[in-house]
């Protein structure tokens, strides 16, 4: 399984600020961001650069609405499989690679993956079903299927607790 714990070395307020703003708005301007935090354009430069090396942001990209493409159909999958050496990271991106996942989670319980579809037809979801049970190891499938979208822009930075705040400052 792949050690996902992040190290917050040398993290301060100012980078939490920076990736609020960021998350709040992505084409946010970096003279905006130095403006609001009374920092120097190159000194934000610096900080999300830095932020970006070590992995805390991966990437900046479009929120782009899937209904306005036409995906409407949204499947929530529940998967069960044989429990084998190395089995969890193995599925886990198999099931990424089927067209039309977005998400895969491994979790513990009573199932052993979630994997949240997205596509415009019956047709594209039954297909992807169908890959998703031809994976090697995969015993089960149980779908659901959602009716109506209840969300907000992801806000990762906005989630933490004061508690997770001050753990992520004082290292």
């Amino acid at each position: 399984m792949i050690d996902r714990t992040k190290t917050f070395d040398n993290l301060d307020g100012t980078d939490l600020e920076i990736l609020e703003m960021i998350e709040a708005d992505f084409d946010v301007s970096l003279e905006t961001v130095a403006q609001k935090l009374d920092l120097s354009k190159s000194a934000v430069h610096y900080r999300v650069k830095k932020l970006k090396e070590n992995g805390i942001i991966r990437g900046v990209t479009a929120d782009v609405d899937p209904l306005a493409l036409g995906l409407e159909m949204v499947a929530i999958t529940d998967v069960s499989v044989s429990h084998e050496e190395g089995y969890s990271e193995d599925i886990g991106k198999k099931l990424m690679t089927v067209s039309g996942v977005g998400e895969v989670y491994y979790t513990m319980g009573d199932i052993d993956f979630v994997a949240i579809s997205r596509v415009q037809t019956r047709d594209q979801l039954n297909d992807l079903i169908e890959r998703i049970v031809a994976i090697d190891g995969i015993n089960e499938t149980s779908s659901k299927f959602v009716m109506e979208e209840f969300h907000d822009n992801q806000n990762v930075s906005g989630n933490l607790t004061q508690v997770g705040r001050e753990l992520i400052l004082d290292s």
